[in-house]
C-alpha cells in the first residue's frame, strides 16, 4: 500500500542520495533544493512528502500554491492552481505503477481544497516519458516554457466539473 507522509529534517539523508540518481537528475538536472534549510520550514503555500510504500519510503512530492510560492518560479500564476514535482528514488521502483498510485494521491491532495481549479507540471521538454506519463493521467499540453534556463513543456489538469 502506498501512502504519503509529510517529508522532515528526519529524511535529508534519503533525498539528498535520491537527488544524485541519473533518473532523478533526468528529470530536474539543475535544480538545488537546499534540503538542509527546506525541510525545516513548513510554508502554508507547500507540502513537501515522502512516498511510502508498506512504510519504506519510495518517493518525494511537493506540491506548492505557485501563486504564492515566494521564487516566482512559475511567474505569473492565476490564483487556485497547484503545481507538483514527484519523483521516484530508486531505479528498481520504476515502471511498476507507483508513480501512477503516488500521483493519484497528490492530485487528491490538492483537490480535496475546493478552491483548486487545476495542477501544473512542467517536465523538461526532453523527458519524453514523464510527458506521457502525464497525458496519460489527463493532463493537457499548455505551452513550452523555459524555466531557470532549461527548456519544459507544462502541462495542467483541470478540475472535473460537477453537475448539481
Amino acid at each position: 500500500m502506498i501512502e504519503l507522509r509529510p517529508a522532515t529534517i528526519k529524511d535529508l539523508d534519503l533525498v539528498k542520495y535520491w537527488d544524485t540518481k541519473q533518473h532523478v537528475i533526468d528529470c530536474d538536472p539543475d535544480e538545488d533544493w537546499n534540503w538542509e534549510i527546506e525541510l525545516s520550514r513548513n510554508p502554508e503555500w507547500r507540502e513537501q512528502l515522502i512516498a511510502e510504500l508498506n512504510s519504506e519510503p519510495i518517493g518525494f512530492v511537493q506540491i506548492i500554491d505557485p501563486s504564492l510560492e515566494e521564487t516566482h518560479y512559475w511567474g505569473e500564476v492565476e490564483p487556485n492552481k497547484r503545481a507538483i514535482d514527484i519523483w521516484i528514488g530508486e531505479e528498481h521502483n520504476l515502471n511498476k505503477g507507483y508513480g501512477t498510485k503516488i500521483m493519484e494521491l497528490a492530485i487528491e491532495i490538492c483537490f480535496k481544497d475546493e478552491s483548486v481549479e487545476g495542477i501544473l507540471i512542467d517536465p523538461l521538454k526532453s523527458n519524453i516519458k514523464a510527458q506521457r506519463f502525464y497525458r496519460r493521467i489527463g493532463f493537457k499540453f499548455i505551452e513550452e516554457k523555459e524555466f531557470d534556463g532549461a527548456p519544459c513543456v507544462v502541462y495542467e489538469l483541470k478540475r472535473k466539473k460537477t453537475i448539481r
